[in-house]
């Protein structure tokens, strides 16, 4: 097994394991696809099964921006078992046909087709919100709620609340919420420790690794002669690196924040500037999330035929529109994951995924039992935004407890039994109890 306890080695083992719902996929249909997904969300269905019996969803209206796969069909099923009103919207990148149709066939609003034009795209976001008039909305990278507060600003009060996934999302929303500009409440998915520690680091770092060595080759990056550069030590980024170290590439990162480049360092990684080391590279990795976290500039310090793979995935995280803007070109390969990106200096790039989310715009995405845990977050999200008293306006945080019930729930699901009594004790001691307390005692 990896050394982060997820993907195994051995190859056939690790397709098993990694793409579950898609063995031979092509030859699946999504129906099937959704059968074996559901097999493996266990913890989702308890907690999905609990809100349905309250009957906190029924009559709801809820519009899911998420990528369209099985998992994610699984998750729309449970809402609307639920009582919900479901619709969902995806870009067409992050589309599968398949599931797509499946989930239409099934009486769902599905506003998501992979041949669509980035205006069509516009369009069906739209369309969604104008069908659905959203009382919740899950959202990831805050995208689809961001455009309903601009371009669809009368259905805004009908919003009961937000759940966003993705720490880009996060941090669009505190931005908003910072300048007085949120207009309603947002439940930080990302941030609870079920999401974050597993979801990002287990199951987008190590996924992106065995995505990027699919479309570059199984000596990518498990070979002592090749150097990687990871940008960003975040989970992600963590994951990643820890992965491909594993594997035996030689391996450094990039911070600017001086708390985790110090986490970087005593996990033993070189850490350097990009300056010191996208040079040398043969595998670039931007893990930020962030835009423009590889200028035109930085592109054009790489070498000739320099890999480049995005695993934070928001748009531009790679810059590509300055590339394009001063005479650059991207134009797909052989493989059409892959893309050759000229940069004006004359040296070309290649480029995965067309600067997307390389384990999700290239391959499977995540493992179903990662994102089992990611859901069940979510599903207790939509709960708390539907129970008691509306949320004021603001980002808010699930807390521990909610990280506890779904590893509960998650360990029951493997078999695994843990001790309790030292959780039921209180966690803050009696002050007065001291070393010299005692020790007056025993005199």
């Amino acid at each position: 097994m990896a050394e982060w306890g997820l993907v195994p080695t051995d190859k056939r083992e690790a397709a098993d394991f990694l793409y579950p719902e898609l063995p031979a996929h092509e030859n699946l249909t999504g129906a099937q696809m959704l059968a074996r997904a559901e097999k493996g969300m266990s913890v989702s269905a308890a907690l999905a099964n609990q809100i349905a019996k309250s009957g906190k969803l029924r009559g709801m209206s809820i519009a899911l921006s998420l990528i369209v796969e099985p998992k994610t069909a699984v998750l729309v099923e449970r809402l609307a078992a639920a009582g919900a009103n479901v619709g969902v919207y995806c870009h067409a990148h992050e589309c599968d046909q398949r599931v797509a149709d499946e989930l239409a066939a099934r009486g769902h609003i599905i506003e998501a087709n992979s041949t669509w034009t980035p205006a069509q795209e516009h369009e069906g976001a739209l369309r969604l919100m104008d069908r659905l008039k959203p009382d919740l909305i899950i959202d990831d990278g805050a995208n689809f709620a961001r455009l309903l507060v601009m371009e669809r600003p009368e259905l805004v009060a009908n919003v009961r609340g937000i759940a966003e996934e993705t720490t880009s999302g996060v941090r669009a929303f505190q931005a908003m919420a910072d300048e007085g500009e949120l207009p309603f409440p947002v439940i930080a998915v990302n941030d609870s420790a079920l999401k974050t520690c597993f979801d990002n680091r287990h199951g987008t770092g190590e996924t992106c690794v065995s995505t990027t060595m699919e479309l570059l080759g199984p000596d990518a990056l498990s070979s002592p002669d090749v150097s990687v550069c990871v940008i960003g030590y975040g989970p992600v980024g963590e994951g990643f690196a820890r992965r491909v170290r594993a594997l035996g590439a030689r391996v450094a990162i990039v911070e600017t924040d001086p708390v985790k480049a110090l986490e970087a360092r005593f996990a033993g990684f070189e850490v350097a500037t990009q300056s010191d080391v996208l040079h040398d590279a043969d595998v670039v990795v931007s893990a930020t999330g962030v835009r423009h976290t590889l200028a035109l500039d930085a592109l054009q310090t790489l070498r000739e035929g320099a890999a480049v793979v995005v695993i934070g995935g928001i748009q531009n995280e790679i810059a590509l529109d300055e590339v394009i803007q001063t005479g650059g070109s991207l134009r797909p390969e052989k493989d059409k994951r892959i893309f050759s990106l000229a940069l004006p200096n004359g040296r070309r790039l290649r480029l995965l995924a067309a600067g997307d989310g390389v384990n999700y715009a290239a391959g499977p995405g995540n493992p179903i039992q990662i994102m089992d845990l990611s859901f069940a977050v979510q599903l207790c999200a939509v709960d708390r935004i539907v129970s008691g008293d509306k949320l004021p306006v603001g980002v808010h945080r699930l807390g521990p407890d909610t990280d506890r019930r779904i590893a509960s729930l998650a360990l029951a699901a493997r078999g695994i039994s843990i001790d309790v009594e030292q959780q039921e004790k209180p966690l803050v001691p009696d002050w007065r109890v001291t070393h010299y307390s005692d020790a007056i005692t025993q005199e």
